[in-house]
């Protein structure tokens, strides 16, 4: 079953941005990014809603997101998902998220801390990626872990100019991109080696 815009709008908008935060707090219904430390940021809440969706879920999504920051998307993304197999480069991040979300009762998130441009290639293919950092081209490795049918958000661009593009994958394997908006995330580390 695929879930409607007014469903995921609705719980959007009761979904308490704060306890994903621990600073500005008082400003955490303000539609714009604040830091969450670590040179990392909490994403505008209209843009959170906007990317998910277009990623257009379903009750039976397997879904990859690259970036878990403060748990705010992945809490959005496990309401309307299956699974969320979430990956966090930076160790503080990913372990206040998984309490975070613990905490509030999700238990259909995975947690995995490494590298996100390589992805999660053991629980390959996903249905959806969601990834909220900037790539300068899409990665193959993350195109390769969607399934066919599969649908990809990605900023992707320089530190200054990015496009966030829905990358779709056919039941043949083909892949499309579509500009949605100009956007500006921090960047997708890429670990040596």
């Amino acid at each position: 079953m695929k879930y409607s815009k007014d469903e995921i709008t609705s719980f959007f908008r009761n979904l308490d941005r704060s306890i994903y935060m621990d600073e500005h707090k008082d400003d955490a219904n303000m539609d714009m990014p604040f830091s969450i430390g670590h040179g990392q940021t909490i994403s505008q809440p209209s843009l959170v809603l906007n990317m998910t969706l277009h990623l257009e879920l379903e009750d039976d999504s397997k879904v990859l997101e690259i970036g878990t920051g403060s748990g705010f998307q992945t809490a959005l993304l496990a309401k309307f998902s299956e699974d969320v197999y979430t990956v966090e480069r930076i160790e503080p991040l990913h372990q206040q998220a998984k309490e975070r979300l613990h905490a509030e009762g999700y238990t259909n998130v995975h947690f995995h801390f490494g590298d996100g441009s390589r992805g999660w290639e053991a629980h390959a293919p996903y249905d959806r990626i969601m990834v909220t950092a900037a790539a300068p081209e899409t990665p193959d490795t993350l195109t390769r872990q969607l399934a066919p049918g599969g649908r990809m958000i990605i900023p992707v661009g320089d530190t200054f100019s990015q496009e966030l593009r829905l990358i779709e994958k056919d039941e043949a394997g083909n892949t499309s991109s579509t500009f949605l908006e100009h956007v500006r995330f921090v960047r997708l580390e890429e670990d040596g080696g």
